[in-house]
C-alpha cells in the first residue's frame, strides 16, 4: 500500500507541475521518464552501495574547505559572533555567533574565487565538461547544467556564482531551471549543521542529508521543464563567448569580492523584510477572535498532509510530516528539522522519519526567495522582475522536487 501511494504520488506531483506549465502543448515525456529512472538509479546506487556513497563524501569536503577557509576570514575580523570559540564567562551569559557572520561571507568568498577561476578560463573548462555530460543524459548543458551541478553542493547564491558570466544570457526556461535546482537542494555549509540537528532521530543523518541533495536535482530538472518547456533553440544562450572583464588575477579577486558584497547586503536586508512581513501578517491574523490564534502557517497545513501521505507516509504521521513541510516552507529548513528532532516517540516511524529527512531537504521557502531576490538581482539588475515572477514558481516547483524524491526513497526504506 505503501509503495502504492509513492507511485501515485510520482504521478500526482508531476500532475501538478503540469497543471502550472505556460506551454501545456510541450510536455517533456522523454525527459520525465529518464529523470525519474536516473533518481530511482541514483536512490539505489548511493543507498545500496556503499563505496559510491563515501565518493560523494569526498567530493563535499572541497565545500567544506572553503567553509573552512571562509571561517578564519570571518572569525578573524568578527570574533565571537562570526563563531569562534567562546570563553566560558560568555558561555555563561548565553553569547552565541551571528547568522550574518557565519553563512553569508561564503557569498563573499565564492564570488572572489569564482571571478579568478574565470580569468585564468578554467571555468571555462568546466562549463563545456558538463555541456556535454548533462547534454548527453538529461538535456541540460553548458552552462546550465554546470549551475544545476554545484547546486547539490553549493548554496542558492553560490551556486549561480560560479556560472555568473552566463546568466545574463540564459533564457527564461533555462533561469527558471536553476533557480529551481537552488531550491530543490541545500548547500554543503548547512549539511553539517542539518545532520546534527538530527542525528540521533536519523540514522546516518549526514548521508542521508547528502544523498537527497544528489538526488533531487534530476527531480528538479524534470519539473522545471515541465512547468517551463525548452525552447527549440534555447543552448543557443549557452555560447561560451563571454569576454573578460579583468585585467589580472587580483584585480578578478577584487572584482568578485566587490560584486560579492553586493549580494551580502541586499540579501540581509530583503531576509529582514520577508520575515517581518510573515510576522505582521500573523499579527493581524491574531485579530481574529479564535481559541487558537491563526498563523499563516495555518493556511499550508491542509494542503502538505495529503501530499506527505502520497510520499509513502502512513496517514496519521502525515499530520505530523505535513506539519514539518508547512515550516519548512514558511519559515525554513532548519527549524523544520529542528522540529524534527524534538518530535515526540511515536509520531514518526523510522522509515517516515527518513523520507521526511529527504523531503526536507531544500531551500525552498520564502526565505530563500528573499536571497534570489537580493542576490541575483543585484548581479541581473535587468532581470529582477523576472527572477522574482520566476521565484514564486521555484519555490512550488522546488518543493515538488524533494517530495518527488521522498517519495522515491520510500521504495528504498
Amino acid at each position: 500500500m505503501e509503495y502504492l501511494q509513492a507511485t501515485i504520488g510520482l504521478i500526482v506531483f508531476i500532475g501538478i507541475a503540469y497543471a502550472l506549465s505556460e506551454n501545456k502543448k510541450s510536455f517533456p515525456l522523454k525527459l520525465v521518464g529518464f529523470a525519474l529512472l536516473t533518481q530511482f538509479v541514483l536512490a539505489f546506487l548511493l543507498t545500496r552501495i556503499p563505496i559510491l556513497k563515501d565518493a560523494f563524501f569526498e567530493l563535499n569536503r572541497l565545500t567544506l574547505a572553503l567553509n573552512t577557509a571562509t571561517a578564519e576570514g570571518s572569525q578573524f575580523m568578527f570574533g565571537y559572533l562570526a563563531g569562534k570559540p567562546l570563553p566560558e564567562e560568555a558561555q555563561a551569559l548565553g553569547i552565541g555567533g551571528v547568522l550574518a557572520f557565519q553563512i553569508l561571507p561564503i557569498v563573499l568568498v565564492t564570488s572572489a574565487f569564482s571571478a579568478v577561476l574565470f580569468h585564468w578560463g578554467i571555468l571555462q573548462k568546466f562549463v563545456n565538461a558538463f555541456a556535454w555530460l548533462l547534454k548527453k543524459t538529461l538535456g541540460a548543458g553548458g552552462a546550465l547544467g554546470l549551475g544545476v551541478a554545484a547546486n547539490v553542493f553549493l548554496g542558492i547564491i553560490e551556486a549561480p556564482l560560479i556560472i555568473r558570466p552566463y546568466l545574463k544570457n540564459m533564457s527564461r526556461s533555462e533561469l527558471f531551471t536553476m533557480l529551481t535546482a537552488g531550491m530543490a537542494t541545500i548547500a554543503g555549509t548547512v549539511l553539517v549543521l542539518y545532520s546534527t540537528t538530527i542525528d540521533k532521530v536519523v540514522p546516518g543523518a549526514l548521508g542521508q542529508i547528502l544523498l537527497a541533495s544528489i538526488i533531487s536535482a534530476p527531480a528538479a530538472i524534470m519539473l522545471a521543464q515541465v512547468i517551463i518547456p525548452m525552447e527549440l533553440d534555447s543552448n543557443a544562450s549557452l555560447k561560451l563567448e563571454v569576454e573578460k572583464n579583468s585585467k589580472s588575477s587580483l584585480d578578478a579577486l577584487i572584482q568578485g569580492t566587490f560584486d560579492g558584497l553586493n549580494m551580502v547586503l541586499n540579501i540581509v536586508a530583503v531576509i529582514i523584510v520577508l520575515f517581518a512581513s510573515v510576522s505582521i501578517i500573523n499579527q493581524i491574523l491574531s485579530i481574529i477572535p479564535l481559541d487558537t490564534p491563526l498563523k499563516v502557517q495555518d493556511f499550508f497545513a491542509w494542503v502538505f498532509t495529503p501530499l506527505v501521505w502520497l510520499m509513502g507516509v502512513p496517514w496519521q504521521e502525515a499530520i505530523h510530516g505535513g506539519s514539518l513541510m508547512v515550516t519548512k516552507t514558511v519559515l525554513n529548513e532548519y527549524v523544520a528539522y529542528s522540529q524534527l528532532a524534538g518530535m515526540e516517540d511515536g509520531a514518526l516511524s523510522e522509515r517516515s522519519r527518513i523520507i521526511m529527512t529527504f523531503a526536507l531537504c531544500g531551500f525552498a521557502n520564502f526565505g530563500s526567495l528573499g536571497i534570489l531576490i537580493g542576490g541575483l538581482g543585484t548581479i541581473l539588475p535587468e532581470r529582477r522582475q523576472e527572477i522574482i515572477e520566476l521565484g514564486i514558481k521555484a519555490i512550488v516547483a522546488g518543493t515538488l522536487s524533494t517530495m518527488t524524491t521522498g517519495a522515491i526513497i520510500s521504495f528504498f526504506s
